[in-house]
């Protein structure tokens, strides 16, 4: 047997945690943190790279660059369906080091691309599906360390993990416009682009938003290989995990999930170019990094709260602060002849992020709760051996279900940017759209309250 394998992991029981089980899992925490705020990068690059395709001379409309934007969604989300199972079956050590090196492909091919006016919008839209593929990593990454923790400190594991991986949409809307600006790789790196802004020009080194981060993948992905863990217990066949697909929960959290992850995932898409397209005089990449800072913050401290109130508690209200958020972001958009408020806009926004930061977290730690209690309650009374196979049963049918459910929710990556500009483009504004994510909060509400939150609920968590 491999030494990265862990062939006894019993997280529950405290000695086994304080002599070296805690250890073990924060390591391997630590580890699967940078990894996946990378993959968040790779995923969400386009949304700062679409913004200055017109100014090195790309020739788009405002639908076709929703769309740049809105296609690594739509791969990311599709591709986390098939990785929230690969944990259980290669081992979480080996599928974090492939799945966080294959960001090179897109890492690169961005690079080369945008150095070339004559590069076809195809190969544009290829390559922004390619970015899914860091998409994908998080049904995976999330999968993974939900094994290695007790369910006492699994908000707090995986909020850390998500929390912190989140980083990468702000990291990337923050370090892109930065690298841009700069011969970072002198002459590796390729020749500069003129770039026209408001009848200004400047020179532009857009590759760097690709090639700045092929050094740390290549990091990552040692560390990964080096100083992961797979475990025994953890290993699972396909037809063992698809059991999810029977459970009631799973399908109910899908729905609560792309309330909140989908809508931070979607929301950090579009941002930039949504306030480009709102407020014309506003550069979108002084704020835009701003909105994911404060999800993914949020999402951190989600987690803890989460731990001690309760889940469904946390979940309810961050859905009722959300609804709030839109209304006033619709109140602050331009209408007609009202110019409207960049500053009343911005700052609904950043309420909107926190909240989908926080029901992140309380949704994720829903999760674990509901899958652990449904699997005690059907082996109360049996023997010691059953009781025992029914927490081995919960973590893993919790481990698949949360890797489901993120990738259904990411799909918020691509409708919440498609949304806009389906909305912009038949309406001329948001506003649309906008009304569209009340009522889907609406509903989540109610689905959140009657099932989980309220005195009487059949889960309560």
């Amino acid at each position: 047997m491999s030494k990265y394998m862990i062939s006894t992991w019993e997280p529950e029981s405290p000695a086994f945690w304080g002599s070296g089980g805690r250890s073990t899992a924060n390591r391997n925490l630590w580890i699967s943190i940078p990894a996946l705020a990378l993959a968040f990068a790779v995923w969400m690059v386009w949304s700062v790279v679409v913004v200055n395709l017109p100014a090195i001379g790309f020739k788009y409309s405002t639908n076709q660059l929703f769309w740049l934007t809105a296609l690594p969604g739509l791969s990311g989300a599709t591709l986390r369906i098939f990785y929230s199972f690969m944990v259980p079956i290669f081992g979480g050590r080996k599928w974090t080091t492939i799945s966080t090196a294959s960001l090179l492909i897109p890492a690169i091919g961005i690079g080369y691309a945008v150095q070339d006016l004559s590069t076809g919008y195809p190969t544009m839209l290829i390559l922004a599906l390619l970015c899914g593929f860091g998409g994908g990593n998080f049904a995976s990454s999330m999968a993974n360390i939900s094994f290695f923790f007790p369910k006492a400190q699994k908000g707090y594991a995986l909020g850390m993990n998500a929390g912190l991986g989140n980083l990468g949409v702000s990291v990337v809307q923050f370090v892109v416009p930065l690298v841009i600006t700069a011969g970072v790789f002198g002459a590796l790196g390729g020749q500069p682009q003129t770039a026209l802004k408001a009848g200004v020009s400047s020179t532009m080194w857009l590759q760097n938003a690709g090639f700045i981060w092929v050094p740390f993948i290549v990091i990552s992905s040692l560390l990964a290989w080096t100083g992961m863990n797979d475990l025994a217990s953890a290993k699972a066949s396909f037809a063992d995990q698809a059991v999810i697909f029977k459970r009631k929960h799973n399908w109910l959290m899908c729905w609560l999930y792309t309330g909140t992850f989908g809508s931070f995932i979607g929301y950090s898409a579009a941002f930039p170019l949504l306030i480009k397209t709102a407020f014309p005089d506003v550069n979108p990449l002084q704020f835009a990094f701003l909105g994911p800072l404060v999800g993914a913050v949020a999402r951190v401290l989600g987690g803890i709260i989460a731990d001690k109130l309760g889940g469904a508690r946390v979940t309810l209200w961050t859905f009722v602060g959300m609804v709030a958020a839109v209304y006033g972001v619709i109140g602050f958009l331009p209408h007609g002849d009202a110019a409207g408020s960049f500053q009343g806009f911005f700052w609904m926004f950043m309420l909107l992020f926190a909240g989908t930061g926080a029901g992140n977290a309380s949704t994720f730690r829903m999760i674990p709760v509901i899958f652990m209690t449904e699997r005690q309650r059907a082996a109360a009374g049996q023997p010691a051996a059953v009781q025992q196979q029914a927490v081995v049963d919960a973590n893993r049918e919790s481990a698949a279900v949360l890797g489901f459910t993120s990738a259904v929710a990411a799909y918020g990556a691509f409708f919440i940017p498609k949304s806009y500009g389906t909305s912009i483009a038949l309406t001329g504004s948001a506003d649309a759209a906008l009304w569209c994510f009340i009522g889907f909060y609406l509903s989540c509400i109610a689905i959140t309250w009657w099932c989980y939150a309220r005195k009487n609920a059949a889960m309560p968590c």
